[in-house]
């Protein structure tokens, strides 16, 4: 894979890190469960850290 695709996966999934924390504030202001929404977040920044670092293997 080429660096600059994997630096628009990244940010790409920034985006949507940002977009649903958004979604995520929502539902805590209404009271609603936001369980499912951390679940989703948590891989959000599980893939942001395999693709930094295959990002910095490539730099190497």
């Amino acid at each position: 894979m080429k660096k600059a695709d994997i630096e628009a996966e990244i940010a790409h999934l920034k985006m949507d890190y940002i977009r649903i924390q958004g979604d995520l504030d929502k539902m805590e202001a209404v009271g609603g469960s936001i369980t499912p929404i951390e679940r989703v977040l948590e891989k959000i920044e599980i893939e942001l850290a395999e693709k930094k670092k295959q990002l910095n293997e490539l730099d190497e």
